[in-house]
């Protein structure tokens, strides 16, 4: 999904006020502490100019896998969703995203740092008028209970930035906070992964049901080396170049995620795990289904299962 343009033009508004030389050292130092001091439960964005930054590197990144997430999350469940809390808003990426993929008319934005909501609710102005309207709410998903409750809530890129301790509590509190949807997106690493599988383990425990991307709700197959992650391109914009001191037209955004539901889904019958390996005439896919982890080799004589597969990414849901 296409970053808004409206989006754009406001971010590139706010960053005409500061030297590109200011913006690459800002940027660089929050880089250092988000490497230094995610998962020690420190804050990480404290600055005005901070959060301009993290809204020039990171929400283009953000709204391309929160979009897919929720995409994938709309093709396993008929559930209206008219509400959204949107937990660990930062300047509201998810919340762009969700506004594109389902038909809100109420957003909340809970967000710890300041800097972060103060931009995001700016930027809010000039999205639609559900966005314009949303509520934003200072908030600690390690501390509190949340008085809001919502269709869908999201969490992306949070449960990185807690403590070991405060993360089982938290995803409590998500999951009680969601009338009939939670999505939870995190990096798409060993460690990102790891967490959304304890949160997995510890939901289906609580009665929650599983939609995507698992097409079952028994124990993971995958080894302890191994991680359930997909892609998302995103496109680069001349000041995200600027910033980022490179010239990549476009950068890959590496995401895990996870769709909890009340009722129970109507899962993939099989979710491509790897990006398909082509060849002439047959295309090799590395698949999750109910029963098991397994590699199957399609070819022309399979017909429609091939057409479909010649469309499949890392993430699609297949028919076999």
């Amino acid at each position: 999904m296409e970053f808004p343009s409206e989006l754009r033009n406001q971010i590139e508004m706010k960053a005409a006020a500061w030297k590109p030389s200011e913006l690459r050292k800002a940027s660089a130092a929050l880089s250092e502490k988000y490497r230094n001091d995610s998962g020690k439960g420190k804050k990480l964005v404290t600055s005005g100019l901070d959060a301009l930054v993290y809204s020039i590197v990171r929400m283009p990144a953000t709204f391309a896998a929160v979009s897919e997430a929720l995409r994938y999350a709309a093709e396993c469940t008929g559930e209206e969703i008219h509400s959204l809390l949107d937990v660990g808003a930062g300047t509201g990426a998810a919340a762009w995203a969700a506004d594109a993929v389902f038909e809100l008319e109420k957003i909340v934005c809970l967000e710890r740092e300041k800097a972060m909501s103060r931009l995001g609710a700016e930027y809010m102005r000039v999205g639609s008028e559900t966005l314009r309207n949303a509520g934003w709410i200072y908030a600690d998903l390690t501390s509190e209970n949340f008085p809001y409750q919502a269709d869908l809530v999201t969490a992306s890129y949070v449960l990185n930035e807690m403590s070991d301790p405060d993360r089982s509590a938290a995803v409590r509190r998500l999951w009680n906070a969601a009338r009939k949807m939670l999505v939870i997106t995190e990096p798409g690493t060993p460690v990102g992964f790891a967490q959304l599988k304890a949160a997995r383990d510890q939901l289906l425990s609580e009665g929650a049901h599983i939609a995507a991307p698992c097409p079952h709700e028994v124990l993971c197959r995958l080894s302890e080396n191994d991680w359930c992650h997909f892609t998302a391109r995103v496109q680069r914009s001349r000041l995200h170049k600027i910033v980022k001191d490179g010239d990549s037209p476009f950068e890959d955004e590496k995401f895990s995620y996870m769709v909890f539901t009340r009722n129970e889904p109507q899962r993939a019958a099989a979710r491509v795990l790897r990006h398909p390996y082509t060849e002439k005439g047959r295309i090799t896919l590395e698949l999750c289904t109910a029963s098991e982890n397994t590699t199957v080799t399609i070819t022309k004589k399979d017909k429609e299962i091939y057409k479909a597969a010649k469309k499949a990414v890392s993430g699609s849901k297949i028919d076999l």
